[in-house]
């Protein structure tokens, strides 16, 4: 997967190891190594994905994840840094980070991570009704149904299963269902996340299958 990535980053040897192992991956990259050269990137052109340094020398970086969200709602914004205190992850959440990776980290998770939230911001129109075998969702609506029967489904319910169904047949890593659902990171306790996948398959019955994939995720089983 292709995409354009703007790398936020002032330190020349971790920028330099990220820009080289994102393109030799196949991704366009733009690095900026301090917030306004980044700003004046963004205006010029909006990238597919941001790589975002916590600690820039003209600017938080916290500070500027939430003037780039304000500005750009759907745009994946990940958060590279080495503060990884609880109090740390959640203000960078808060901010409205897409996700939060901290140094040291592997490279492999990194690229994971930024192909996870690629494919999320390529999913396409978000009100796009989705069908898979008897599963019918409509998420501008509101509306899911089984064999046209409608299921009640309460709102994060609802959120999980449009989420899965995106994905279907792929395997939706907990952290970002939890992320994206829930706004909380992967470190969080997932007993919450668990208990919503009993619920939907107790709701959804035999017509679906929801496979768990031990120590990974979920995924929407295609008939």
């Amino acid at each position: 997967m292709n995409g354009r990535i703007l790398l936020i980053e002032d330190d020349a040897s971790i920028g330099g190891i990220l820009a080289g192992s994102l393109e030799s991956h196949g991704y366009v990259v733009e690095w900026c190594t301090d917030g306004a050269a980044a700003v004046s990137s963004i205006n010029a052109s909006l990238p597919n994905l941001v790589l975002l340094d916590v600690g820039l020398p003209d600017v938080d970086g916290f500070t500027l994840c939430r003037r780039l969200r304000e500005q750009h709602r759907d745009l994946p914004i990940v958060l590279v840094t080495a503060r990884d205190a609880e109090i740390d992850i959640v203000v960078g959440l808060d901010a409205g980070a897409s996700d939060y990776v901290t140094k040291p980290f592997s490279m492999n998770v990194l690229l994971a991570r930024v192909r996870a939230h690629l494919r999320g911001a390529q999913s396409g129109d978000p009100s796009t009704v989705l069908e898979i075998g008897v599963l019918r969702v409509d998420p501008a609506a509101y509306v899911a149904t089984v064999a046209g029967e409608s299921v009640d489904l309460r709102r994060r319910e609802f959120e999980l299963l449009v989420l899965l169904c995106r994905e279907a047949g792929r395997v939706v890593p907990r952290e970002r269902l939890l992320a994206e659902v829930w706004d909380l990171h992967w470190e969080s306790s997932t007993k919450t996340l668990d208990m919503h996948v009993m619920a939907l398959r107790r709701k959804l019955g035999d017509a679906i299958e929801i496979a768990t994939v031990r120590g990974v995720g979920y995924r929407l089983v295609i008939p």
